[in-house]
């Protein structure tokens, strides 16, 4: 029997006393192409995702709306086709749940980076399928989770071709996830935080990751932006509000003030989802029946209020803060309890996606009440502040979250965005909706758990 280990940068294979190999370690720089390499396919796929996602919405919402609607008979009001695809979608939904079978959702995807270190790629194109007739329905969820499906599944399956580590396997599998959100975010480095940081409630403990999965998120940002032709840099409008003032302790106790009231709105949020989870205990296994009643809820808020309508990273723009004037705060106050209800809706429903632009959507209806009803806070403050307080309160991203949303608003108030934040993450570090969020285990050289 023969026991060697040698110096893992000259490529020496490992053996153990039974004389199996041992999968090895790459060379640092290696890692940095590879990583380079996931980031590239990771921003042309998440490029392929946003053409189809568009074609469909297009069809269904504008192309199919106009075809539509004319044919109702005079006694149907045309806002009724919004209810109608709404639950046509939901049964799509469950179609797809019932005959694919059930992708991952974010908290799977969280358990499986932490123990095997890698997304199954089986399951990509479940997800493919059941996300996009979920976001096309109208649901209250964005194309990140299947985003972060997609590319962190081909990750690990370049680290399976390359016979890597399990470490090595779980950074692959995080310069995927890292490449999808820094696409979807439009923020190369934000992105890739997020990523590290949402599988844990204390903070970013995969650090070795870090690098790695920014080289990725440059590299699909990049290919992402140019392929899509969208705008490099913020996509929300602040400069229609009064200039923002100087930063004193004043604007950074308003952070903390908003930090928790986000927290409380988060922590309602939590509430919300609990309970319609006890109440449809029941009939959690039948999907197609869950899917229908996401559907039409989803549906029928959408006629109470439009703005909840789909997963809200152009609605934030377009039906909040570019109609703030005309929306008092009951208004406001009800589109965020609305939302937060879609949310809700959507997720047991069994729609498959993301839920970070949601719940900014959320946090920004709120933030744009608390300006109202108290003109003294200027709305930039107290809309990005609610956004990332309510987000950091769900995901427990406070670093990320922060960086993601100065990107977005193209403003200078990083520091009190943070704080609100942190406040947040602090007041809420207890409550959690993700369960699976933990800290990371130990490893062995080979990669194993200890």
């Amino acid at each position: 029997m023969n026991t060697t280990i040698k110096n893992f940068e000259e490529g020496t294979t490992l053996k153990t006393e039974s004389d199996s190999p041992i999968p090895q370690p790459l060379i640092y720089h290696k890692i940095l192409v590879y990583a380079a390499i996931v980031g590239i396919a990771g921003g042309l796929v998440a490029t392929a995702y946003y053409f189809v996602l568009e074609e469909f919405l297009s069809l269904v919402w504008e192309t199919g709306r106009d075809s539509i609607v004319p044919l109702f008979p005079a006694w149907l009001p045309s806002w009724n086709y919004t209810w109608m695809v709404a639950t046509l979608g939901g049964l799509g939904v469950g179609l797809c749940l019932y005959f694919f079978g059930q992708p991952g959702e974010m908290a799977i995807v969280i358990d499986r980076v932490h123990d095997a270190g890698r997304l199954e790629p089986k399951q990509t194109p479940n997800m493919i399928v059941t996300s996009l007739v979920s976001i096309t329905a109208g649901g209250s969820l964005g194309p990140e989770a299947p985003l972060v499906q997609i590319n962190g599944s081909l990750g690990s399956w370049l680290a399976e071709k390359l016979k890597l580590t399990v470490k090595e396997m779980r950074v692959f599998t995080f310069c995927g996830m890292g490449a999808a959100l820094a696409a979807f975010f439009g923020d190369p480095v934000g992105g890739p935080l997020f990523a590290l940081e949402i599988p844990h409630r204390r903070g970013l403990q995969y650090y070795e990751a870090l690098i790695p999965a920014t080289i990725a998120g440059i590299c699909s940002f990049s290919v992402f932006r140019w392929g899509t032709g969208l705008h490099v840099g913020g996509i929300y409008n602040f400069g229609r509000f009064d200039v923002l003032p100087a930063l004193t302790w004043i604007t950074l106790l308003e952070g903390v003030g908003l930090g928790i009231i986000g927290a409380l709105a988060g922590i309602l949020f939590i509430g919300m989802f609990r309970l319609m989870g006890l109440l449809i205990q029941k009939i959690k296994h039948q999907h197609i029946v869950l899917a229908l009643l996401g559907g039409l809820g989803i549906g029928w808020l959408a006629v109470l209020y439009p703005q909840t309508l789909f997963f809200s990273e152009r609605q934030i723009e377009t039906q909040l803060l570019a109609q703030s004037a005309s929306l008092g705060t009951i208004t406001l106050l009800g589109i965020c309890l609305a939302k937060m209800l879609a949310i809700c809706f959507t997720i047991h429903g069994g729609f498959r996606g993301g839920f970070i632009f949601p719940l900014f959507f959320t946090g920004a209806s709120l933030g744009l009440a608390i300006a109202s009803g108290m003109p003294a806070i200027h709305p930039t403050i107290a809309t990005l502040c609610c956004m990332a307080a309510i987000n950091v309160a769900i995901t427990k991203t406070p670093i990320s979250t922060a960086i993601i949303l100065s990107v977005l608003s193209d403003t200078t108030i990083l520091p009190i965005i943070a704080i609100a934040s942190f406040t947040s993450f602090l007041l809420t570090s207890n409550i959690g909706l993700l369960k699976t969020q933990r800290s990371r285990t130990t490893e062995t050289l080979s990669g194993f758990s200890a």
